[in-house]
């Protein structure tokens, strides 16, 4: 079991504790089930009557309470809780694992296809995941497939049978039967009890689409501002919906997605202030397929690193005397995420010493460079297209055009997997041993797209010389979430350090 689920999981008197106060920070870190009614509960279930400390058990995931016989609890509605943050954190083969089924590789390649992935098999696979978090990866993706069931019949006006293939099932028998085990409820009757709480909408296209506008929760505090800044500036022309940036504009973002089945364009917005009490952000999708849309969601949420915590980061960070102004300036910081790996990759490799504006200018002429999109929207290319490109005639150097194209071509070949289902120091040394890819951009690819919350990247001109006024030389205090810091020190670029360094002195004095 990873180190931060044992603490949890096996402090249960700390769950307990935590169940006891209604205390948020906890949801989504674990399952509380009540033995005396058979139901699974959030940390921050409503209920009126606190339960016995002998009626209670502690489950890691929903799907391990669901395997024990228990129901959701139709009050708090636990499976809604932002995703565990630990399976960012760790990188070992349980938490490769656990971003898969969270992305919805299941359903994609199959459990055969992620122990192929994690170079393991399907046994061992099955035994590392039952003993870590109570469940197999298929009771882990049915309980995946059943959250999100029960949001699109809450949410949307998708008919009862466009809910079942949206969500992932293969047949309604299985839906329903599903539905009524863990909700206790039909699906009609899911939809007609919550009908009054719907804050969405949703419609099938016809044509085997479907364009839906649903809420993607996250933790408080959150950092919104600073995401869709970085999200909007390192935009695509042509990929993302405006090709001019303005700072001062709207707190939105849309931008295209290649799928499995088709392409799709999602639109990411917040309305105002960020609520403390339901902090996350709006999320609409228009897909070409509506089996895309568990996909669909799970890029939308890493984009905006909407399953992090970041209570524990700054509880772990806020004693440090030069981080604590910084983290006051900006508390919730998160890590910007990408809806393509290969795309941030390139974008990376692009981006070495030169402006963002400059490699948003150059990514945009290479996009124009590609084929049309038969669906008609324009999506990045795939890397076997973009190493048979014209890198030469877009603006690249010969160098940087080169390392593009070596990049491109292990990729295509299958020798390089930018992927979170991979070793992060594997994947790093596979990166670092291309031509022309040095440790920024190894640590830029490390961050976005395999999700390491570790990273410094100190050779960064900013962070370096933030460290520098910082007087900051060993980083390893600030472990395992050195990616946050570096992301704060980039936020907080033009805070006065000494001002605000001598104000933090004299208030812990």
């Amino acid at each position: 079991m990873s180190h931060l689920s044992a603490r949890l999981i096996d402090d249960e008197q700390r769950c307990y504790d935590a169940l006891l106060s209604r205390d948020r920070r906890f949801d989504g870190q674990f399952i509380a089930g009540i033995t005396s009614t058979g139901i699974y509960c959030r940390p921050s279930c409503p209920a009126p009557v606190r339960p016995l400390r002998k009626n209670v058990r502690f489950f890691p995931t929903a799907a391990a309470a669901q395997i024990s016989g228990m129901r959701s609890c139709k009050r708090c509605q636990p499976d809604a809780s932002p995703g565990t943050p630990e399976w960012d954190l760790n990188g070992d083969l349980v938490a490769r694992a656990m971003r898969l089924i969270e992305r919805g590789e299941v359903d994609r390649i199959g459990v055969a296809g992620i122990a192929r992935t994690l170079n393991v098999s399907e046994r061992h696979l099955h035994r590392m995941l039952s003993s870590a978090v109570g469940a197999s990866p298929i009771a882990l993706a049915r309980a995946q497939r059943a959250n999100l069931a029960r949001v699109l019949l809450q949410t949307s006006e998708l008919s009862i049978t466009d809910v079942a293939f949206a969500s992932g099932f293969s047949s309604i028998r299985q839906f329903n039967d599903t539905i009524r085990a863990i909700y206790d409820r039909t699906p009609s009757e899911v939809r007609k009890q919550q009908r009054h709480q719907r804050d969405g909408s949703g419609n099938s296209t016809g044509s085997g689409g479907v364009d839906l506008t649903m809420w993607l929760p996250g933790r408080w505090p959150i950092d919104l501002d600073a995401m869709f800044l970085f999200h909007r500036s390192h935009g695509i022309p042509g990929v993302t919906a405006t090709s001019d940036f303005d700072e001062s504009g709207p707190t939105s973002y849309t931008r295209n997605i290649s799928l499995d089945h088709g392409t799709g364009t999602m639109t990411l917005w917040a309305e105002g202030e960020v609520d403390p009490e339901r902090p996350g952000i709006w999320a609409s999708f228009e897909l070409d397929n509506i089996a895309d849309l568990a996909s669909a969601i799970a890029k939308a949420r890493a984009m905006f690193d909407l399953d992090a915590d970041p209570q524990q980061i700054i509880s772990h960070l806020r004693n440090d005397r030069l981080l604590a102004p910084l983290l006051r300036a900006r508390p919730g910081v998160g890590v910007p995420g990408t809806a393509d790996g290969f795309e941030a990759a390139v974008s990376a490799v692009i981006g070495q010493q030169i402006s963002v504006a400059g490699a948003r200018t150059i990514l945009g002429r290479l996009v124009e460079s590609r084929s049309p999109s038969k669906q008609g929207r324009t999506t990045f290319p795939g890397p076997a297209e973009v190493a048979q490109l014209d890198l030469d005639s877009i603006g690249l150097t010969t160098r940087r055009a080169a390392t593009v194209r070596a990049l491109s071509s292990a990729v295509a070949s299958g020798e390089l997997t930018i992927d979170v289902g991979q070793d992060r120091a594997e994947v790093r040394k596979a990166l670092l041993a291309l031509p022309g890819i040095g440790p920024w951009t190894a640590d830029v690819i490390s961050m976005r797209v395999l999700r390491d919350p570790d990273v410094i990247a100190s050779s960064d001109l900013v962070i370096r010389r933030r460290l520098e006024e910082l007087d900051v030389v060993d980083t390893s205090a600030w472990a395992p979430w050195r990616s946050y810091v570096a992301c704060t020190l980039w936020a907080t670029r033009d805070l006065d350090l000494s001002t605000a360094t001598e104000t933090t002195e004299q208030d812990l004095s």
